[in-house]
């Protein structure tokens, strides 16, 4: 049997579905990115509808073109889309989606298996403004995890699967909208990559 035929055979017994999930994944210039609702693991209170749209603007910013979905991200450790998340892309035309989570470090048993960025550290609150830091003295709070991940349409690897430990301060939300802005910047950063 010449190779020719080994090559047909083997290619007649592959699933076809299985085909694109073994192609290296490229970022597609110009992609449209469908941002799902940021989830909250965490017991921080935070303004979810507030965090995606200050996520989706920051993409927009940076020249990308995103949209806001109107499903959740899951609530499951190991991001990945739902089935409301892929239905709702694709009838968007979308070319990527962007899930968001926050957690807390350490609340689950297992590690994220994605790249990890720390910025800022376990370091004591003595802004004034904070309700319990200041003049009674400094307060230890743990960070917060910002897990984020970046799907191809009808792809199960993420073309980024990332975390950012965003340092607490007084103000949760000011934290967590800060970690918008740097996850919208890795993003793009990640998108732009040639």
């Amino acid at each position: 049997m010449g190779r020719l035929s080994c090559l047909l055979l083997l290619m007649a017994f592959t699933p076809v579905a299985a085909w694109p999930q073994d192609l290296p994944i490229h970022p597609k210039p110009g992609g449209k990115i469908c941002v799902a609702l940021v989830s909250n693991m965490s017991s921080s209170s935070a303004l979810l509808d507030r965090l995606t749209e200050r996520l989706t603007k920051g993409l927009r910013d940076d020249k990308l073109n995103a949209v806001t979905l109107g499903s959740t991200t899951t609530s499951d450790y190991k991001l990945h889309p739902t089935r409301e998340n892929g239905e709702e892309a694709k009838s968007q035309d979308c070319d990527y989606i962007l899930l968001t989570q926050i957690v807390e470090p350490g609340k689950h048993p297992l590690d994220r298996q994605g790249t990890q960025i720390s910025i800022g550290g376990r370091v004591p609150s003595i802004d004034a403004s904070d309700p319990l830091g200041g003049s009674s003295g400094p307060v230890y709070r743990d960070n917060l995890q910002i897990s984020f991940a970046l799907f191809p349409i009808e792809r199960l690897k993420p073309l980024l699967d990332t975390v950012i430990l965003a340092q607490p301060s007084g103000h949760v939300s000011e934290t967590l909208l800060s970690a918008m802005d740097r996850e919208s910047a890795r993003v793009g950063h990640e998108l732009k990559k040639k």
